[in-house]
């Protein structure tokens, strides 16, 4: 099981460049609005994507999706984990806290 990141945790880890966020929602739903500087890895596509989107395996990398209800994050992060990324955390409230607390989302691909 990966480690969760809280809000605020992920903000000043966002702020300060120190970790990679990829949002595992649908991709309209990822045009819509997503954390700054999410990439886009939709569950079903991790194990082809990451390679390519995610080459260091090193990198803390933080998984989110829609909300606590929405548990794509949480098979993303097991994939990323099987594939042999070893810092893997979920930001299990995902976007919808994210917004509630009156962070931004960035649109658009």
């Amino acid at each position: 099981m990966s480690e969760k990141f809280g809000r605020d945790q992920l903000k000043r880890a966002i702020d300060a460049g120190e970790v990679t966020v990829v949002e595992t929602l649908g991709s309209e739903h990822f045009e819509q609005g997503h954390l700054p500087g999410a990439i886009h890895i939709h569950f079903e596509d991790i194990t082809e994507k990451a390679p390519e989107l995610l080459p260091d395996r090193d990198a803390t990398i933080v998984t989110y999706c829609s909300n606590v209800a929405c548990s794509n994050s949480e098979l993303a992060a097991a994939h990323l984990g099987n594939l042999g990324y070893g810092s893997v955390r979920r930001y299990v409230e995902g976007k919808e806290d994210w917004q509630e607390a009156g962070y931004a989302l960035e649109t658009g691909a």
